[in-house]
């Protein structure tokens, strides 16, 4: 009896129409390359922070497309993503999933179930937006986070403080230099 009540009580809390999807690539050439020893294993860029931009969208605006739209008008090419708050109808976002190149992606999906966004950060890096948030679910019990994806609907608002670099951040995304 108590088991049953417990699988009850585990399949009533569980979302209904959570989605996750996992992407296997196929190994390159450049994939399965050593690493190349004039790489260095750890590097630092310097920098200013030079000013300061902080973003607002609305209810229904798509995240990530709201943000892109302002990287783009705000002329921003390198930032830091140093905050991000706010609530959303629905949530979309990838996590890495294996140990190897290229890594394989977990997307993890539920347009219809409100999230609260507790964090984000992340960079950007010649004006295209790499952010990692993390939100709560089901009024606050589970949490989920992961690489922002579009499909992340705002509810009440979302604001995002980014930091501008006066410095390009060069290769510190690219998974190859190694």
């Amino acid at each position: 009896m108590k088991r049953s009540f417990f699988l009850a009580l585990l399949l009533a809390a569980a979302p209904l129409s959570v989605s996750a999807q996992t992407t296997h690539p196929k190994p390159t050439p450049e994939d399965l390359r050593p690493n190349d020893p004039k790489v260095p294993d750890a590097y630092a860029i310097s920098g200013h922070i030079t000013r300061i931009v902080v973003m607002r969208m609305k209810y229904q605006t798509d995240l990530l497309h709201g943000m892109e739209k302002l990287v783009k008008e705000q002329n921003i090419r390198n930032g830091v993503i140093l905050s991000g708050i706010g609530s959303l109808r629905g949530y979309k976002v990838h996590s890495v999933s294996s140990r190897d190149l290229p890594p394989s992606d977990t997307f993890v999906a539920n347009p219809k179930a409100p999230a609260n966004l507790n964090g984000m950060n992340g960079y950007i890096v010649d004006g295209a937006i790499h952010a990692h948030v993390t939100m709560a679910l089901d009024g606050g019990s589970r949490t989920v986070s992961g690489h922002l994806e579009p499909g992340c609907e705002v509810l009440t608002y979302a604001i995002v403080t980014v930091g501008i670099l006066d410095v390009p951040l060069g290769k510190v995304q690219e998974q190859n230099y190694r």
